[in-house]
């Protein structure tokens, strides 16, 4: 088993490993190019994002045995871009080549169970709830923690796999609806806002934060990221980066990762969840930063020194999904891009898919402005050419 900590930097031209096609693999071919690597790509997709810009794409399944011998044959590191992959494909691979972030912390990851667990284990808050594995966990329920949310433990992201249920009932119906599949019921919380802080960790033990976004949710998936914050102030900024770090430093953590948090009144803190992997809300670091959440991936898997991070503009991060593709009447149309692309400090970022589907992330916007309330206004003009809702 090879470690970062114990290897020298790697060079330029160096093949480097992706698990995953998607449009976070795509970002991180960009970096990966721009520093001059190289890069395979494994995902069963044909028409993947991320395999249509690598060197090489691998397309078969995150198992497969003789897809993994050819990575790990060809590549010196290998990272992912979503949670999903198998934990036993990233311990496998670790045993013939650098792997980073580690089988343990994206494993953690894909139980809301064990995450849970783990937050409270680092001394941090997380909302009341309830883990339902068995029909008969529901007997031991107390009622105030209705109403709530009924969450798969595994598999579920951007809204899915979970079920808003105001009673016991409702909850029961739902666990049989889900499969039956162990679940966390957790308490709907009095949300004043939502932010993320996007974290890189070297394996030296370098670390560092992207400025701290404010998001705005629709229907479980992210919709708007701002920065700097228009409404929460410094002191809870520095404490979600603290306890971001603070999960960083547990986990023994190489590579960029996201930690999600909700604010309560009276300030208090309490973590949603951690993505093991760059973040949707960090796309705004790509035009509004000296260095994009995909570089200082590339760099903490290479080994090379994370950047030290400067933001040179204000901006609003607008998620493009696929519902803007279809009309009224439910027609498919191509967005008025050359309308967005005449505003100023607007910077565009699609993702190749050929397929737009209601609720599927086709892309982000970039409004960048000398000043916030320039940002903010930019983004409504492009809203009202898309025709988005903000």
């Amino acid at each position: 088993m090879q470690s970062l900590a114990s290897l020298s930097a790697l060079a330029p031209g160096q093949w480097l490993g992706m698990l995953g096609g998607g449009q976070l693999g795509r970002m991180f071919c960009f970096a990966a190019h721009r520093l001059g690597y190289k890069v395979m790509v494994l995902d069963p997709d044909a028409d993947s994002p991320a395999g249509a810009v690598a060197d090489a794409h691998l397309c078969a399944a995150y198992d497969d045995p003789a897809a993994l011998q050819q990575l790990a044959e060809r590549c010196r590191a290998v990272t992912t871009e979503f949670e999903n992959v198998p934990a036993p494909t990233l311990a496998w691979l670790a045993q013939h080549c650098v792997v980073a972030p580690g089988a343990q912390a994206v494993a953690m990851a894909q139980d809301r169970i064990a995450e849970k667990r783990f937050m409270q284990s680092c001394g941090l808050a997380v909302a009341a709830h309830a883990v339902i594995e068995h029909e008969q966990d529901f007997l031991t329920l107390k009622p105030d923690l209705f109403p709530a949310i009924l969450k798969a433990a595994r598999l579920g992201y951007d809204g899915k796999g979970q079920v808003r249920v105001a009673t016991l009932a409702e909850a029961q119906a739902a666990f049989v609806g889900m499969g039956s599949v162990p679940c966390v019921l957790e308490k709907m919380l009095p949300l004043l806002g939502e932010m993320s802080v996007v974290c890189a960790r070297s394996a030296s033990g370098a670390s560092m934060t992207f400025p701290v976004a404010e998001n705005d949710h629709r229907q479980g998936i992210l919709a708007v990221s701002t920065v700097p914050s228009p409404g929460i102030d410094q002191a809870l900024q520095q404490r979600a980066e603290q306890a971001a770090l603070q999960v960083a430093e547990q986990l023994h953590y190489v590579g960029v990762f996201c930690v999600e948090f909700f604010i309560l009144p009276g300030n208090e803190l309490v973590v949603n969840e951690m993505a093991p992997r760059p973040h949707n809300s960090g796309h705004y670091t790509l035009d509004a930063c000296s260095v994009d959440q995909f570089e200082q991936q590339v760099r903490t898997l290479t080994g090379l020194p994370l950047a030290p991070v400067t933001q040179h503009s204000p901006v609003v991060m607008l998620n493009i999904l696929g519902d803007l593709w279809f009309d009224a009447t439910g027609q498919l149309r191509e967005p008025d891009w050359p309308g967005v692309l005449s505003l100023p400090g607007v910077k565009l970022h699609l993702y190749g898919k050929s397929e737009p589907r209601r609720g599927r992330k086709m892309g982000h916007i970039n409004c960048i402005a000398p000043t916030l309330d320039q940002a903010q206004a930019r983004s409504r003009q492009v809203a009202a050419v898309l025709g988005l809702a903000l």
